[in-house]
This record gives structure tokens, sequence and C-alpha cells, in this order.
């Protein structure tokens, strides 16, 4: 008969607990146990039964006429009795008395029994217990097994082997033996270790435990197909109860498994199989992958949730039932995971449990451990600069937009400059080659039936679908469906500033959201123009704002400006005014960071928009600029004159501040606020002479340029790793943050001491001839007695 049982598939096994299993296992092992038992009481029934068929043999021929002639003796002295007459009277009267009872005459007087044994029905059991003949326990008969016979010249002989019988009370008796020795063991004393031992014993532990996940992860990273469920041994020492060396074997056994699972997990989301797929018979190999697929799908869901666990069992301050480790170690556990999701998050954007990954990570942006803060938000970063489809950021923007409104807007801004990352900008101007390029058009029916014959049709249409399968595998996304995530994502973004902007002004999420604005203003819709631009020039005119936060809303204002705005009528000279009247505000200190905005600022407010400028308000920010120079670190005066080199080369007739001739009526006035109206043209970069003796090269080299004229080629032009960079690129190029100095200094060989140069000698010859006299003559050296001096000194 076929065994129709089916091997459990794996998520069956993963569904069943330990318990279950333990009871299945001993229900089999009873069953197994009653029977033989069963089998062998059968068998012995058998043996009985032959034993007494054997001790029943028939009797010889010869013994039945012995008995036959016995019989007939007998009753040829029947015959030869006396008559009734002859008995004496007591003996017929005792026959008499017999002759009524029936049961004398009816029973069989072979039997031993007692007349009225069927009447006793209320016969004690223990008489009849101890009626019952006692027997000797005899040793049991072995069993045999038939095995084949073997064919001689004699003839067939039959091949027998006795069955090895299970001595079951012997095994009791060591069973309780073993228990016995465990509980005299239990109750003597564990020996006391000395501190050596016991780091000793620590370290075999750890090593060992080491070894056994190494050999694991190895197995399954060889092997994963057919090793997939040594994943789940592996992640049962996450829950490790040695309290010596839980916490690190925990924490190792997190980080193999986050190894492994960025290794093994394929490049592609796995559904889970519906019920007709179930249902239909595929390959074995086909098979293999399924559960290979579902296996590592469970086992990755239930590693999420270990992760999951742990961060919230320290967030709750918990500890588990066992109490195998400290609340002070659980932080540890716990940054450790946050790590792995961190990981996971970012280089498995395309698998499974991806939103659920983000849903744990973003509130963790704005957790109060600081460390945990900048894993998180150091992961959102990386997460939105390698997203190039842009589904795993859409994600994470939804849900930054709930918690920033769910926790009424006190966030970190942290948590708000993760946008600035997003890659929708980059995306949005990047032109690709097959973006741009003319989609492929195929051939209609009526024009394959009209241009093309039968053979012809027949083969355009094999070729139409082989390009339609290979346009499928090429998995590239469309300009359309790229526009349209990046649309939906930069809405919910908009969204955020806005109301932040609106319900918060005074909060610190401010800054966040200017410079968002700043970033993304170019892709703001036109019919949020003209409110936007009322709320920065009510925020900058408040003045509750810091100064780079008046900075953001400037380069906000102006990028909206430069965009789509062109087409608005508005004046934004009240912008221009409030950066000419901050720019003294900057200095070699604290905001000397600050320059990298204004530089940006002066781009889009000059450079792009040199139509709308005139020349009076050009040589104020020109003049302003090379003063401001003077006050700043190297690399922020390098910024400012490549920016001034880019006012001479754009705006006609800046070299009117070269000349010291007046070319109108007033006198500069550098202390008035409006540039329209300052006189700049009246006044001169004198600054330019003394940066010309600046202690950094490329100052220098800048300064002597723009005294010039600022030339493109010549004798005074620059170098073209000077011209070729934008002033924000020069500023951050030389950057001082690493206290290194850009160009390095050159270095100086040092002087012996013993050596008198003759560059050394004194310029005076008479004062070094007495100098060299001095040298020659030979000193007494003399005792000196301070006790005599000092008499001497108190006697004057």
């Amino acid at each position: 008969r076929k065994n129709t049982k089916r091997v459990p598939s794996f998520r069956k096994l993963l569904r069943t607990s330990q318990i279950k299993l333990d009871n299945k296992l001993k229900n089999k092992q009873y069953k197994q146990k009653s029977a033989a038992k069963k089998y062998r009481k059968e068998q012995k029934k058998l043996r009985e039964a032959v034993r007494d068929a054997i001790s029943r043999k028939p009797f010889p021929l010869e013994e039945c006429k012995k008995k036959q002639v016995a019989k007939k003796w007998e009753e040829k002295e029947e015959e030869d009795a006396l008559p009734l007459d002859m008995m004496d009277e007591d003996d017929l009267k005792l026959m008499e008395d017999l002759a009524q009872k029936a049961s004398f005459l009816t029973r069989d007087l072979s039997s031993n029994e007692p007349v009225h044994i069927k009447k006793r029905k209320h016969e004690s059991v223990i008489e009849k217990y101890e009626k019952v003949p006692r027997r000797l326990q005899a040793e049991p008969e072995k069993e045999l097994i038939h095995l084949l016979p073997i064919k001689d010249k004699s003839g067939i002989i039959p091949q027998a082997v006795e069955k090895p019988v299970l001595n079951v009370a012997h095994d009791e008796e060591e069973d309780t033996e073993d228990m016995e020795e465990a509980e005299d063991f239990n109750e003597e004393p564990l020996p006391v270790l000395t501190p050596e031992e016991m780091a000793a014993q620590r370290r075999q532990k750890l090593q060992e435990r080491k070894m056994h996940i190494a050999a694991l992860a190895s197995a399954i990273l060889s092997e994963p197909d057919s090793n997939i469920k040594k994943l789940k041994e592996l992640r049962a020492m996450l829950m490790e109860q040695d309290p010596n060396v839980a916490v690190i074997v925990r924490k190792l056994v997190m980080v193999s498994l986050m190894e492994i699972f960025k290794d093994i997990a394929p490049s592609y989301k796995i559904r889970p199989l519906t019920e007709a797929e179930k249902a239909t018979k595929v390959k074995k190999e086909t098979q293999k992958l399924r559960e290979f697929e579902e296996g590592l799908v469970s086992q990755y869901k239930f590693y999420l949730e270990n992760l999951e666990q742990t961060i919230k069992d320290w967030k709750q301050r918990k500890l588990k039932k066992s109490n195998v480790i400290s609340l002070k170690a659980y932080k540890g556990l716990a940054e450790v995971a946050v790590k792995c999701l961190c990981e996971l998050l970012v280089a498995l954007p395309h698998f499974n449990f991806h939103n659920n990954i983000i849903v744990l990570i973003v509130p963790l942006m704005n957790d109060p451990s600081k460390m945990i803060s900048e894993l998180c938000v150091e992961a959102v970063k990386k997460l939105f600069k390698q997203d190039k489809l842009g589904y795993a950021s859409l994600g994470v923007v939804k849900v930054i937009s709930g918690l920033v409104r769910g926790r009424n807007y006190d966030v970190r801004p942290e948590v708000l400059k993760v946008f600035l990352h997003l890659r929708i900008k980059e995306v949005e101007l990047q032109k690709d080659s097959e973006d741009i390029a003319p989609k492929k058009r195929f051939m209609t029916y009526k024009e394959k039936r009209k241009n093309l014959s039968r053979m012809q049709r027949k083969w355009k249409k094999a070729e139409e679908k082989l390009e339609r399968e290979l346009l499928e595998a090429e998995a590239s996304e469309s300009k359309e469906k790229k526009l349209k995530l990046h649309t939906e994502t930069l809405n919910i973004v908009f969204v955020t500033y806005f109301r932040i902007l609106k319900k918060a002004q005074k909060s610190p999420l401010l800054p966040a959201v200017l410079e968002g604005l700043a970033k993304f203003a170019h892709l703001i819709n036109v019919e949020f123009f003209d409110d936007l631009l009322i709320v920065l020039h009510s925020l900058i005119a408040s003045g509750d704002l810091s100064y780079r936060e008046s900075l953001h809303c400037i380069l906000s204002a102006f990028h909206i400006l430069s965009g789509q705005g062109d087409v608005l009528n508005i004046d934004p000279m009240k912008f221009y005014t409030h950066l000419y009247k901050t720019l003294f505000s900057l200095h070699a200190g604290g905001t000397n960071e600050d320059i990298g905005i204004v530089l940006q600022c002066l781009d889009v407010m000059f450079a792009k928009r040199r139509k709308q400028v005139s020349q009076q308000r050009a040589l104020a920010f020109l003049k302003r600029l090379s003063i401001l120079a003077l006050h700043v670190l190297p690399n922020s005066s390098v910024g400012i004159l490549a920016t001034n080199r880019v006012f001479m080369q754009t705006f006609p007739r800046m070299d009117l501040l070269l000349d010291n001739e007046s070319q109108g009526s007033g006198i500069y006035l550098p202390e008035l606020d409006e540039p329209e109206h300052c006189n700049a043209q009246n006044t001169a970069l004198w600054e330019l002479h003394l940066l010309q003796r600046h202690y950094h090269p490329t100052v220098q080299k800048f300064a002597s340029h723009l005294i010039a004229g600022a030339p493109t080629e010549g004798s005074g032009a620059l170098p073209l790793d000077l011209t070729q960079r934008s002033a924000a690129e020069l500023f951050e190029t030389y950057c001082m943050k690493g206290m290194t100095f850009n160009p390095p200094v050159a270095s100086v060989a040092p002087r012996r001491k013993d050596t008198f140069l003759q560059r050394d000698s004194f310029v005076d010859e008479e004062l070094n001839k007495q100098l060299q006299q001095h040298i020659s003559e030979t000193v007494a050296h003399k005792p000196l007695d301070f006790a005599k001096h000092l008499k001497e000194s108190s006697l004057a």
C-alpha cells in the first residue's frame, strides 16, 4: 500500500510549537510500545496453544484394547454381584437416600469439583485467587525471526535469528538510578571558582558560541537553498540564557543575521502564493525555490520582530522574567538592534517589510539619545541619496509628515533637514537619453496588411513581441512614472512646510523649513508665489529671525523669482536692501559659516538676474563685499573675491572703482543702508591693495587679478583651477575645518645650534670685534661666596 502521508511543509513546522512537537513524539513512542506489547502477548498465546497441542497426544491402539478388556471384566464382575435381597438393611437405606438426589445420578464422577459449584455465585475473589495453583516465574522464551532458507544437498535448511528483547525493567532501573544520582549531585554544593577561573570559563564559552555562529553562518551562505532551516537555529541564539555571555552572543547573532540577510536576499520582492498556485504541480526546482523564499520571508519577519521587541523593551525599561540581562546592558542591545535596522533600511529597499522598517526608524530620529538619533538620520539620508526611483523616499516622507503633525511640531530640526537630501531636483534636471529619445512605435494591423506580405507580417509580429519583452526586461522606469512619484513626494513636503509657516512660526523647525524652501522653491506651483513671498517678507521684517534664517528667507525668495516667477511682476528691492544692510554682520567668528549662504544669494540675485539689476546697486555691493573681505577668514575672502570677479566681468563700467577720480556729485556714504543712494561710484577699491599683502597666497592672486581689471587672458589672468570653480566651491575648498592650511606651508630646514653663520653677525663692526675678543679670552672661574656677599651688601 502506498504511503499517502505527506511530509509537513516548512511553514507548518514553523507554526508548530516545541511543546506540541514533544507531545507528538511522546504519543508516537507510546503507540509503538503498546503495539510491541500487543504483539508479544499474541506470540505468547500462540506458544501456549502449540504447547497444549503437543501435550494432548493420541493414545496407541494397544492401550485402547487393554481398556476394553478391563471394561468387559468389570461388567462380568457386576453380573456376578449379589442381588438386592442379599444386601443388609442399612446398605439399602443408604442407597435409597442417595437415589433421591438427582445430582448424584447425573454427576460426572470423574470430576473432582464439588457438587454445587455452579450455585456459588457470591464466592469471594480472594478465595478464587488462592485456589489457582502457583507457578514459578520461568524465563521468557526468546522470539525467533525467520529468515530466508538455505538449500543444500540434503534439502532445505530453515534459518532463524533470535529477536533481541529490550529489558524494559532494567532500563527503568537505570533511569531511576540516574535520577537519584542527579538529585545527589544537585544536593552537593557547587565548587567556588576564583575570578581568574571564572574569566577563563567565560572566554571558553564565548569562543564556543562564536564558533557555532560562524559555522551556521558559513553553511547558510555557502548553500542558502539547502540550509535555510539553519536560520531558525541561528535566530534561536537571540534568546541566549547564559548570563555570563548572553549580551555579547545576542549582539553577535544580530549582526550575523543582518549580514546574512543582506547577502542571500533576492533583488525582488517575494509575494505570497495564491491558493491556485499552491494547488498546481510544479517541478522540483520550482518547489525548492518556493520553499526557500517562504522560509526566508518568515525568518526575516521573525528577526525584525525580535529587533523591534528589543528596542521596545529598552524604551519601556522592561526586564524579562528570566532576568538574564540588566537594564544597562539592554541599552547596548538596543543600539545594536537600531544599527542592524538602519543597515537593512539602506541595503534592502526593494525587499519585503521595508515599510515596517521605515515605521520603526523614523520615530527614532527624534529619540532623546543622540547616538541613536544620529544613526537613524544618517540612514535616512543615505536612503534618499541612493533612491533613484522614489518609492522608498515617498514612504519615508509620508511617515515623517505624520510624525511632525502627530507630535504637534515638537520634533528635532534634524528630522526635517533630511528632506534636503531628496534627489528630486537632480532627477528633474537630468535628461536621460532614454527619456529624450522618441518611443518605439509599432505598426498597426491596417499598415501591416497594406504594406507587408503574409510571411512578412508573421515575422513582424514575432519581432514586435520580442521587442516588447526586451522593453519589459529592461525594468527602466518611465519619465512619467518618476514625475508622478516626485510630484506626490513634493506635495507632502510642501504641505509640511506650509503648516509650520502657518501654525508654528516661532518653532525651532523654522530654519529647516526655510532651508528646504530655498532648495525646492523652483518646484512650487505658481499659484502660491504671491502668498509665499508676502510670508517671507513679513518674517524678515518681524526681526524675530536669526541672521542665518533671514538669509534662507532671501535665498528662497530669489529661487522662486528666478524660476517660474519670472512671469510675475514683483519688485524684490526689499530683499536686496535687507541683504546689503546685514552684510556687515558677518565676521571671522561664528558667522563665518553663513558666508556660504551669502555667496549662493549673490549668485541668484546678480548673476542670474543681471538684466534686472542696476549699475548703482552692483557698484554698492562690490564696494561693501571688498570691505567685508578684510574681516573674514581666508576661505571666505577667496569666495568674496571670486564673486567680485563675476561682478566685474558681468556688469559694465565696474572699473570705475579702480580709478581715484570721482564720477559724479556727492560722496560715498558707507553707513547708508540703501544701495541705490550711497554714491558708490565716487569711491575706490583701496581694500585690494591691502589684500595683496595677505598671508594667504590665493587671496593675493585674486587681489592682484582684480587690480588688473579681472582679465581673462594675459599676465594678470588667474590659473584655470581657480577660474573654473564657482565662489561657493572655492569657499569649501579652502575651508580650514580640519586645521590644515591650503595650500600647505613649505617646510623650513632647521638650523644647527653649534653653527654661527655670517648672516647672523652684528652689523656694527666694533661691536663685532669686542664680541670676538671676549669669546677668545680665557675667563678664570672663581668660587662664589653668597654669605660674604650678603654681609657686604648689609653693611653698605
